[in-house]
């Protein structure tokens, strides 16, 4: 008696169990058929093309067939004017666009729909907008690095003040990018992390090293310092730095306290002619599954069950203090961080 009520009431647990998947199970399946509906979308991508971008939109294609992915590349500022563009002339071309900063403006000017990714409801709250405006799809952390060729183990930077070392004089480097993951990033995380002004001491002694301001991104910063032409930089991508250490580069990353962590993310286009393929298309970029293709590729994933391909890129399992430097934020300071970047360093 008592085993037959078990299995009754076994059976109506994994009923109601089933039942409250009913309402998830039959939006992915209205949102697949609304994608082969639609059969294509276009993706804005400031991603790295043959890194990332076609390894993913290979696998999507493969899982969901009958849908197509068209993408155009460019820098954030590129797509942010090509969206924007197009929504003066209410004609959207593209469905989806990715990069931090590109969000603000198109926000701005109501080209962003919002959609609340439930591949991202695992996520860190730091890494979402609650209202579904745009879903991180990598992390960013940027830290300095050395060529452990040319600089010996005792003289490696341990904290930030290490950086007014007079060795240092006329031998750093950074990119001359205005983003989160180049100057003004690193002089808003002294800001916060020091205090204004002891943050401000700081940043006045350290404009007296004449750090050099390369006219390039993270990569190309990172790649003059393995060659030893700048002995130690600063804002590089910590992964970049790990992928080449690991093919025997003579570069380390270095966990300075606190260490920036940046991030990108993806968003929807307002109108856009393909919703339902794009957001399916989100839906599998930040799955487990899209996201192990993104670690696959070098990145840092988001998803909480998704390591780095490289053990100890992000701040949980590096075990090392993160200044978590939002787009939201950074583009609430960036006139100001990029105004003394220009002041001081320029």
């Amino acid at each position: 008696m008592v085993l037959a009520l078990t299995r009754r009431s076994l059976g109506g647990i994994a009923v109601a169990a089933l039942g409250s998947r009913f309402p998830a199970l039959a939006a992915e399946d209205e949102l697949l058929a609304g994608a082969r509906r639609e059969g294509q979308l276009v993706w804005y991508t400031t991603l790295v093309v043959g890194q990332i971008v076609r390894p993913l939109i290979e696998r999507f294609e493969q899982k969901y067939p009958g849908v197509k992915v068209s993408f155009v590349a460019a820098p954030w500022q590129e797509t942010a004017l090509r969206i924007a563009n197009e929504g003066r002339a209410s004609q959207p071309r593209g469905d989806l666009f990715d990069g931090g900063i590109t969000f603000y403006p198109l926000h701005a000017a109501g080209l962003v729909e919002p959609y609340v990714v439930r591949a991202a409801a695992g996520y860190p709250a730091d890494f979402k907008d609650p209202g579904g405006l745009w879903t991180a799809n990598i992390i960013q952390p940027s830290s300095p690095a050395v060529n452990t060729d040319a600089v010996r183990r005792a003289d490696i930077p341990k904290t930030y003040e290490d950086l007014l070392h007079p060795r240092w004089k006329g031998r750093m480097a950074w990119p001359d990018t205005p983003s989160a993951g180049g100057p003004p990033g690193f002089i808003g995380n002294i800001l916060m992390s020091m205090g204004q002004e002891p943050g401000m001491a700081f940043l006045e002694k350290l404009a007296k090293q004449q750090i050099a301001n390369v006219p390039s991104n993270q990569r190309v910063v990172l790649d003059q310092n393995i060659s030893g032409q700048y002995p130690l930089v600063l804002q590089i991508y910590n992964y970049h730095a790990a992928i080449s250490a690991a093919q025997g580069a003579p570069v380390e990353w270095l966990k300075l306290d606190p260490t920036i962590v940046s991030f990108g993310s993806l968003s929807l286009v307002k109108n856009s002619p393909h919703p339902n393929a794009a957001r399916l298309f989100v839906e599998f970029s930040l799955s487990e599954e899209g996201q192990g293709i993104y670690a696959n590729a070098g990145y840092v994933p988001v998803h909480p069950n998704v390591p780095s391909k490289i053990p100890g890129l992000r701040p949980d399992d590096g075990k090392y203090a993160a200044t978590i430097l939002s787009p939201g934020l950074f583009n609430e300071r960036q006139a100001e961080w990029t105004a003394i970047y220009r002041r001081l360093f320029t």
